[in-house]
């Protein structure tokens, strides 16, 4: 049992409370609120300084792109063929990676891990915390949702291969493909189950859609530029499945029709060159745009694009850059955990979610200069300055 008491609790469930307390015991938070008290505890004297839910990273690679490798360490992109939907992000995961730590040591205790975007359908992505030897135990959700990539990534990569697809056409058009594909093949099982028939053969790929299909889990769609955004909306509305705005630099540009569009963006990764030309529009401005569109916005790193531990830097620009303090605070909290299905979780210290907490020595958003004095994954602490 752990008690942290005199805190600055940002509690983002509600009001932050001065000088406020939080209880945790057995993994969970028990109690959040003034002058708790628990007969055993280990008591930390937050002394005033902010106590905050463990940030949450809404899509990045940590674990499949590891730190300090070349190609030995490369596990996210199976560049062979354009659509791989039954590849499984939790089995290419290396939670001995050093990236781990360091994600905790800037306040990062939860990650959306998975494929990258060289594949049309890349497989699915996982939500693990950011502490543990082996990823079968650091789990929150797996699935979260299927990786589907639009732009320039897949016809670069298949076109060099003189295969498909070399057009945005083509990239279209294969996952739609798929897309029939395990909806014929849903039917078909479903007939042969009902009228005791013989099932169509065993297919590993549909399998893996069929919870797309069923909407259990919704598409993670990599998109920039605008008209690629639209593009990925308009496929998810034709086969009625859920979708997530994973990048959306072009979101500015469109503010106005995806706030009626009502679909989570996860905005990033704003920091560093405009590598290519689909990041023409990349800004930090972009998330505050959006926000005040009405869109519900998440900052992501794109790690390791921008090491993990940045994410709260990430938001700092942001808010340089116009976006709310309060709404940046979310877009790494609750946002996320919210729109990537964890949000009953993590996301926000309430009594019954996982007791990830981190004591910052100063506000990290605003203060380049703060550090992490505690970092608390399910109820152990796991770093001290």
């Amino acid at each position: 049992m752990i008690l942290i008491k005199n805190g600055h609790v940002k509690t983002m469930a509600g009001p932050d409370i001065i000088g406020g307390d939080v209880l945790i015991e057995n993994g969970k938070i028990k109690a959040v609120g003034k002058n708790l008290s628990a007969e055993g505890a280990t008591v930390i004297d937050a002394a005033g300084r902010l106590v905050t839910p463990g940030f949450v990273e809404a899509h990045c690679h940590i674990g499949l792109d590891n730190e300090a490798m070349g190609w030995e360490g490369h596990d996210y992109n199976e560049i062979v063929e354009p659509c791989t939907p039954q590849l499984r992000a939790v089995d290419s995961i290396n939670p001995i990676d050093e990236a781990f730590m360091n994600a905790v040591k800037g306040g990062v205790t939860t990650a959306v891990t998975g494929p990258g975007s060289a594949n049309v359908i890349g497989g699915t992505f996982v939500a693990i915390k950011l502490y543990g030897k082996r990823v079968d135990n650091m789990i929150v959700k797996n699935p979260v949702a299927m990786k589907v990539a639009f732009g320039e990534n897949p016809k670069r990569c298949y076109s060099n291969m003189k295969k498909s697809p070399s057009t945005r056409m083509a990239t279209a058009a294969l996952l739609r493909e798929m897309l029939f594909k395990t909806k014929r093949y849903m039917e078909d099982k479903e007939e042969a189950e009902k009228n005791g028939t013989k099932a169509p053969a065993f297919d590993m790929k549909l399998e893996a859609m069929i919870p797309v299909l069923k909407k259990e889990i919704p598409i993670k769609a990599h998109a920039h530029r605008a008209d690629d955004i639209f593009t990925s909306i308009r496929i998810a509305r034709e086969f009625d499945i859920g979708i997530t705005l994973d990048h959306c630099t072009d979101g500015s540009l469109i503010a106005d029709e995806l706030a009626k569009e009502g679909l989570p963006a996860f905005v990033g990764p704003s920091l560093g060159k405009k590598s290519k030309i689909e990041l023409a529009n990349k800004s930090f401005e972009t998330p505050g745009v959006l926000n005040r569109a009405g869109v519900n916005v998440s900052i992501i790193t794109d790690a390791p694009v921008i090491p993990l531990q940045q994410l709260p830097l990430c938001a700092g620009l942001a808010v340089k850059s116009g976006l709310d303090i309060e709404e940046a605070w979310k877009a790494i909290t609750i946002n996320p955990a919210n729109a990537t299905g964890i949000g009953d979780r993590v996301g926000s210290l309430e009594v019954g979610k996982d007791a990830d907490v981190v004591i910052f020595n100063g506000n990290p958003i605003t203060e380049v200069t703060s550090s992490v004095a505690t970092a608390i994954i399910d109820g152990k602490i796991i770093y001290q300055e």
